[in-house]
């Protein structure tokens, strides 16, 4: 039982599952905040064309 214990507590093939997925969350938090950014100015542009044309 004791080996047992010991070889779970050595083994890290889990860790590299959770790294990659710590590491794709952080690249679509990122995405995510820039696309809202690029929107809020696409609006403020299409929303002065529009007032401009009418």
């Amino acid at each position: 039982m004791k080996n047992l214990i010991a070889r779970f507590v050595k083994d890290e093939s889990g860790a590299t599952a959770i790294e990659y997925g710590l590491i794709a969350a952080g690249i679509s938090l990122a995405i995510i905040a820039v696309v809202n950014g690029i929107g809020s100015k696409l609006n403020g542009a299409f929303s002065s064309i529009n007032n401009s044309l009418k």
